[in-house]
């Protein structure tokens, strides 16, 4: 079973006795691919190897007790022995004294003047940031900034003097199979370099919501983390972030964060201190196969709107739930995952045009981007009063009306509005696409409902139109909505 882990190395023996028996995520150099390579990458590595830096923190921790007290039957002989082996023990602070711990990792040199790039786990919660050159300089680090959401970090330092810097080459035309090289501090080693090649792009492993890694088979390992990856004209293509393995070395699946987005995100952080990124105020999902038929767009494609934030960019534009992206500021989106990006690298204020399908036809919104809040709350739309009626039962499931006593039952809030799910049939498509009760139906084929009675009638609707699914969008009791299609057979 393979695990990811960081790479930054903590600066201990037992750590690489660790690395064998846990899975580790860490990026860096990978084993070299099989085959012909270049020739030489010597004189490209001897241009930026001064740029590469060991980055190496310190943190003070509290220390846990290592060996706690047994539990001892009464009147034991060595009751008494332990009860004043561990009373002496605390007296001297032997359970609370802190203590210093260090990590490695790896960074490099953007300009002359002292700036530094890194991964943000690499410096996290350190109270001491050092960077160590090439030719045994050590020199204290600030941080300038930090951005979590891409494991991203700006650090600077103050040199006697001008730095050994690299520049930042285009990622997005590397293909795979173009050869890369990774420097980075292997297990605390120091300056090491591997060659390998490019293996997969735009990969998504789940660190975060702006994934987008470079695959490659250069080596990594732990304390890589934050090394540059460079092309063969000696350009930064990437940040050797993490790797995929089962034993925390290399196996030659290692990731980088692509240069075409670490770099507004550090020209923000040398500018800002922070990342501001652009917002529209949409909670999203993957359009899939059964989504698209009921939706009649053909192919899955674009980002399919589940909520629309009252107040937000997107509903001011005139966004509606059910509206499915597929161009945003003229770029394609294909998938949540463009959408989710394209927009985060858009300028607050800016005014962008938004190509949706509705209802099975273009529309072309404009939309004038914020900058996204500290905390992103998406709220759900105010609807109709609480309607009376018999509970019905259609497609698997149980519906009743919305109700005082239901609101407190599943913890729906008072903005929400529709027909409650009160029970699912088990063995039922409802039931395997992980509906439950307390969720609440608010449209059915894109129409919105308000009781059981709606839900019924547009179910009605969409048969006489030889619909072959419903599309339904569901929320929770806290407005978390999601498109779901259930049969109508």
């Amino acid at each position: 079973m393979s695990s990811r882990f960081f790479c930054r190395q903590p600066l201990m023996v037992a750590a690489l006795a660790l690395s064998l028996l846990m899975p580790v995520l860490v990026s860096g150099p990978s084993a070299a691919a099989p085959g012909k390579g270049p020739d030489t990458v010597a004189d490209v590595a001897e241009r930026v190897m001064d740029a590469v830096v060991n980055i190496s923190t310190s943190q003070t921790v509290a220390a846990s007790r290592g060996v706690p007290t047994p539990q001892l039957p009464p009147g034991s002989p060595f009751e008494d022995f332990f009860d004043e082996f561990f009373k002496h023990r605390q007296e001297d602070g032997g359970e609370n004294r802190s203590k210093r711990v260090s990590s490695l990792g790896s960074g490099f040199v953007i300009a002359p003047t002292g700036l530094i790039v890194t991964n943000n786990h690499v410096i996290a919660d350190a109270d001491e940031i050092y960077a160590n050159f090439n030719d045994g300089t050590k020199l204290k680090a600030e941080l300038i900034g930090r951005d979590t959401k891409t494991d991203l970090a700006l650090l600077r330092v103050k040199p006697d003097k001008p730095l050994t810097a690299v520049k930042f080459g285009n990622s997005e035309k590397l293909r795979v199979g173009d050869w890369v090289m990774a420097i980075g501090n292997p297990f605390g080693l120091g300056g090491t370099l591997t060659v390998g090649v490019v293996s997969a792009r735009n990969r998504d492993i789940n660190s975060g919501p702006y994934d987008n890694f470079i695959q490659t088979d250069a080596a990594i390992n732990r304390g890589n983390s934050g090394g540059p990856l460079f092309n063969m004209e000696g350009e930064v293509v990437g940040i050797n972030t993490a790797i995929i393995s089962p034993s925390g070395g290399s196996i030659g699946i290692g990731f980088a964060v692509p240069s075409a987005t670490a770099q507004p995100v550090i020209a923000q952080l040398e500018q800002f201190k922070e990342v501001r990124r652009g917002w529209i105020g949409v909670r999203i999902q993957n359009v899939t196969d059964d989504l698209a038929e009921s939706l009649g767009i053909g192919r899955p494609r674009g980002a399919l709107v589940g909520v629309v934030s009252e107040g937000g960019p997107a509903a001011k534009a005139g966004l509606k739930a059910g509206d499915v992206i597929v161009k945003f500021d003229g770029r394609d989106v294909k998938t949540v995952r463009d959408l989710t990006r394209t927009v985060a690298d858009a300028m607050a204020e800016r005014e962008v045009d938004v190509v949706v399908i509705r209802k099975g036809k273009e529309e072309t919104l404009r939309l004038k981007v914020a900058r996204m809040p500290d905390d992103d709350k998406q709220e759900s739309g105010k609807g109709a009063d609480d309607q009376k009626a018999a509970p019905r039962k259609t497609l698997g499931l149980e519906l009743s009306p919305m109700s005082e006593d239901l609101r407190k039952r599943y913890n729906i809030k008072t903005e929400i509005t529709g027909a409650v799910i009160t029970a699912v049939e088990g063995g039922t498509d409802a039931a395997d696409k992980g509906l439950r009760p307390g969720q609440v139906i608010v449209q059915v084929g894109q129409e919105p409902v308000a009781s059981p009675a709606d839900v019924q009638k547009q179910i009605e609707a969409l048969r006489k139109t030889k619909k072959k699914s419903a599309l339904l969008l569901v929320s929770d009791g806290q407005g978390q909505q999601e498109f779901v299609t259930l049969p109508l057979d």
